[in-house]
C-alpha cells in the first residue's frame, strides 16, 4: 500500500469519527429527553447565609436576590480591590529596597 491510499484511508477514517461525534453531540438533547421523560423540576441555585459574618451575608443574601446587582458590584469592587493590591505591592516592594520605578534597561 502506498503512502497516498493509506492517507486517504485514514482520512476517511477521521471523517467518519467526526461524523459519528457530532451526530452523537447533536443526539444527546434527545437522549436526555428520552431519559428522564415527564415533568422537569427547575434547578435553584442559592448561598447559604447562615452563619456568615455581615458582609459574607450581604454578599451572598445580594447573589440570592439578585444576579444583576451581584454582578454589577463584583464588576465595580473588582478593579477596585486590584488597585489596592498593587498599592501595597508597591509598598511591599519599596520597604525590602526593589525599586521598579528607576530601572535601566539591560537590553542593547
Amino acid at each position: 500500500m502506498d503512502m497516498k491510499t493509506a492517507r486517504k484511508r485514514w482520512m476517511k477514517r477521521m471523517n467518519s469519527l467526526w461524523m459519528t461525534l457530532v451526530a452523537g453531540v447533536l443526539m444527546m438533547p434527545t437522549l436526555a429527553l428520552a431519559a428522564g421523560g415527564g415533568k422537569i423540576a427547575n434547578i435553584v441555585i442559592v448561598a447559604d447565609t447562615r452563619g456568615l459574618p455581615a458582609w459574607q451575608a450581604w454578599w451572598a443574601n445580594l447573589y440570592n436576590e439578585s444576579h444583576l446587582y451581584f454582578t454589577l458590584v463584583t464588576i465595580i469592587i473588582i478593579p477596585i480591590v486590584g488597585v489596592i493590591f498593587g498599592t501595597l505591592a508597591d509598598w511591599l516592594m519599596q520597604l525590602i529596597g526593589l525599586d521598579l520605578k528607576s530601572r535601566e534597561l539591560a537590553e542593547h
